[in-house]
């Protein structure tokens, strides 16, 4: 009997200690969603039904780091503001560039793109006309920022999933598609995420959410610097429930994420883009397409 009990008390020693971690980890993760949700957010109106809205996380508070969101939140009803595709066929410029010649008030770095030949690497249609095609990974399979979408359909922004047919994004009806991903929330529901490297380790990020009540948000978290550690996409996703979006989609971070605002300082760039490995505004990367919110609809190049 003592061999029994002896197993039976480890046993017990083993689930206490694995209710003690679990316990500690549900702890954590709500004191971060109380200092996202308490944080004293500086918000600025730029527009009618359009804010910007920036925090800085010191003392490594969320998630254990320093971090800093900065999005905007557009009403999304009404005529005006509206949504639009800026974008570059094959060459590449500065997301701030895009949003200047779009005479746009707000522009978000977009979708993955090739570096060296310029162009994106995912579907763009753009006034019903394609602009660029999928380029597949080996063996004709598709990326995993090609299994979602950003659809704008009269200046209103949607998110949408890959349905598993092989030519979807062609079939889509809205006059502007942009893939992209991964998809990270979908109607209420967490999109499932592998843990390949891309998705479990920090980097600066872009993101696009709804909520239910109409608005959209248009978030980047800068990283790669001591002020910002950026964030995995398991916390990109907590961030954007927090905020109250029951849709979310993951654009291209990295050295690409910055957020431009018209007439704000630094010459309209909020974030701070990483690609100079400074803490400044400065290392804004050239980008082959971006997402515009436009006071009124003008025509696009």
């Amino acid at each position: 009997m003592s061999g029994f009990f002896y197993a039976y008390k480890m046993l017990k020693r083993a689930l206490f200690l694995l209710l003690t971690l679990y316990c500690g980890y549900t702890h954590a993760q709500d004191a971060d969603s109380v200092t996202l949700v308490n944080a004293t957010w500086k918000k600025q109106k730029i527009a009618p039904k359009v804010k910007l809205i920036t925090h800085h996380f010191d003392q490594k508070n969320l998630f254990l780091a320093n971090q800093n969101i900065s999005y905007v939140e557009v009403k999304n009803r009404g005529k005006f503001p509206s949504f639009d595709i800026g974008y570059e066929e094959k060459e590449l410029k500065k997301t701030d560039v895009f949003g200047i010649e779009n005479n746009a008030l707000v522009a978000l770095n977009g979708t993955f793109f090739d570096i060296k030949n310029g162009g994106s690497v995912d579907f763009i249609k753009v006034n019903g006309k394609i602009i660029n095609a999928n380029r597949l990974e080996k063996g004709n399979k598709r990326a995993r920022h090609q299994e979602a979408a950003v659809v704008i359909a009269n200046g209103k922004l949607n998110i949408k999933k890959y349905d598993g047919i092989e030519k979807w994004e062609e079939n889509l009806t809205e006059e502007d598609v942009m893939l992209s991903g991964p998809l990270l929330i979908l109607n209420q529901k967490n999109q499932a995420l592998d843990t390949a490297a891309f998705n479990r380790l920090r980097h600066p990020r872009s993101a696009i959410g709804l909520k239910p009540n109409g608005k959209v948000i248009l978030l980047t978290v800068d990283g790669r610097q001591d002020n910002s550690a950026g964030m995995s996409l398991f916390e990109l996703t907590k961030v954007m429930r927090w905020l109250g979006c029951t849709s979310a989609i993951n654009l291209d971070g990295g050295g690409s994420t910055a957020l431009w605002v018209k007439g704000a300082p630094e010459n309209g760039v909020v974030s701070f883009p990483s690609d100079n490995k400074k803490w400044d505004h400065e290392g804004v990367r050239k980008v082959a397409n971006v997402i515009l919110l436009k006071a009124k609809k003008n025509k696009k190049f």
